[in-house]
């Protein structure tokens, strides 16, 4: 009994990718398929970055077509492939950037610029071309945390060369300034930097580029709702009542201004004892599935408290890279996957595919 390709389609419809909980066919991830005889060759193109599950995928689909009746040999290639999604309306793309992912929190101190980081860094371990923007003029800790040092070259005279750390493509106003120097500027004066810093900066075919970006919902954030094409922002907080009752104000910035929630991360929350290895949730615990549940968001994941999270940040070593098959590294990238997977559902941005019409007197 001859294997069709009606036959292979059948099976892709029937697996479910372990990540988006779709069938391959209604995720639209089956990008050729192939049979020659007995021979069935499949393409999978993942929408979002999934290199720590193209394994098992590759495996779970394999097994299922051997058993085709009449299949012979079975070829399958798993990898990835990152668009660009539409942003708020009448703002345009920046060059050399798919999506902007802006990482936020209502307050100072929940851990969003460590989460920042090790969130590109996770989209990076999963085969993503990633960068950092650190948004936070008043108080940029993304050169101490990436562990970057120098100031960035221009080859042009007009652009800034971004600067490269840990796979990722970096730049912050830290870079540019003395890292004792107070940042004495007005709201003007800031938003402007981060304007310049975005779209002065040579970024590279980035399929992300994470955005730190400062706490609270003032000048910065606003200039970034209005100005900056963002394709979806990620909350974070803990499960402290006034870390939450901050959180809530922020997304309900982003759904002012119609940009999408991507979900809550919950930092913080579990204690874990480094004697000991106690657990235990001084802060509190379920604050991040409520508000979730609240604002019908998705909780993202939840990180624990832990004493090498602040170490590693601190030694220019982020988790992600410090300890890759650790567990809490492990998280990160389950969270940086459900971003991915997020943003591959949104909205495609067609601008690119339509010629500019030109009219001419003649």
């Amino acid at each position: 009994m001859a294997v069709s390709e009606q036959d292979v389609r059948a099976v892709l419809g029937e697996l479910v990718d372990p990540v988006s909980g779709k069938d391959y066919v209604a995720g639209k991830s089956v990008k050729s398929v192939k049979v020659s005889g007995a021979d069935i060759a499949v393409e999978i193109a993942l929408g979002y970055p999934g290199k720590g599950v193209w394994a098992s995928i590759r495996a779970q689909i394999a097994d299922a077509l051997a058993r085709l009746p009449g299949a012979g040999r079975v070829e399958v290639g798993v990898g990835s492939r990152i668009v660009a999604h539409a942003a708020q309306r009448g703002v345009k793309l920046i060059p050399g950037v798919k999506n902007i992912i802006a990482v936020a929190s209502g307050k100072g101190g929940v851990g969003k610029s460590t989460t920042a980081v090790n969130l590109a860094l996770a989209l990076a371990a999963e085969g993503a071309v990633v960068g950092m923007l650190d948004a936070d003029i008043y108080g940029p800790s993304q050169p101490t945390m990436l562990g970057i040092a120098g100031k960035p070259e221009s080859k042009d005279g007009k652009s800034i060369e971004p600067m490269e750390r840990h796979g990722l493509q970096a730049m912050s106003i830290g870079f540019l300034i003395d890292a004792e120097t107070p940042m004495v500027w007005r709201g003007p004066m800031v938003t402007q930097a981060l304007q310049q810093l975005l779209t002065e900066t040579r970024w590279r075919d980035l399929d992300y580029l994470v955005v730190d970006l400062p706490p609270g919902t003032g000048d910065i954030q606003l200039t970034l709702a209005q100005q900056v094409p963002v394709t979806g922002a990620v909350i974070v907080t803990t499960p402290q009542d006034i870390a939450l009752l901050d959180a809530r104000k922020g997304l309900k910035m982003f759904q002012k201004v119609n940009i999408p929630i991507l979900g809550i991360v919950e930092n913080m929350s579990i204690h874990i004892c480094s004697r000991c290895g106690h657990e235990e949730h001084i802060f509190g615990e379920g604050g991040g599935a409520r508000m979730g549940t609240d604002y019908q968001v998705d909780l993202l994941g939840e990180l624990p408290l832990d004493i090498r999270i602040r170490e590693e940040a601190d030694s220019g070593t982020p988790t992600v890279v410090a300890d890759p098959d650790g567990r809490i590294a492990g998280i990160y990238r389950q969270i940086a996957r459900k971003v991915a997977l997020k943003i591959a559902d949104l909205q495609q941005d067609h601008s690119a595919a339509f010629p500019k019409i030109v009219i001419k007197n003649t």
